[in-house]
């Protein structure tokens, strides 16, 4: 029976060239000339960090991350920005989450959508990722329309599809 899997990756290469791109752009701007603004990426933990002297340039780094981002064809809504927070001294401090996978609530909307919709599809959760089975592909390419024009809060992808 023809199937696919929704998931929710991130491409942390595309990340990394995005936070390179971000560096290179704050050496070159005017108003961060002479500043300490430093912007580093764990990609163990999927954690971006931002360090600079005010809350104002924290804000003009994460719009320039943004961007960058956004060139690199890295969805906005798998990163989580949180609040700037002083870092001791006269620094601030702006982390990010890299948010990676389908979590349960999600993938119960997901499921939901999908049994609302009517189309004749089988929906299974399977840890990180939703795997959505039918009798046609026509069905699967109804759900994977259905799947992108709803507003989730995680970016999918559909990979492994079988037929």
């Amino acid at each position: 029976m023809p199937s696919f899997d929704a998931v929710s990756k991130v491409d942390l290469q595309e990340v990394d060239n995005a936070v390179n791109n971000t560096v290179k752009e704050i050496a070159t701007r005017f108003d961060f000339r002479g500043s300490k603004t430093e912007v580093r990426l764990d990609k163990k933990d999927k954690n971006l960090v931002v360090i600079t002297e005010s809350e104002m340039r924290a804000k003009a780094v994460r719009e320039m991350l943004i961007g960058n981002l956004v060139k690199r064809k890295v969805d906005v809504k798998s990163v989580e920005f949180g609040e700037a927070k002083p870092a001791g001294g006269s620094l601030m401090r702006l982390e990010a989450k890299i948010k990676e996978g389908v979590d349960k609530d999600t993938a119960r909307k997901i499921v939901a959508l999908v049994k609302d919709s009517k189309i004749k599809v089988q929906t299974q959760i399977m840890d990180d990722m939703v795997r959505v089975t039918g009798k046609k592909i026509d069905d699967l390419q109804a759900v994977m329309r259905l799947l992108g024009g709803s507003d989730l809060e995680v970016p999918l992808q559909y990979v492994n599809m079988k037929s």
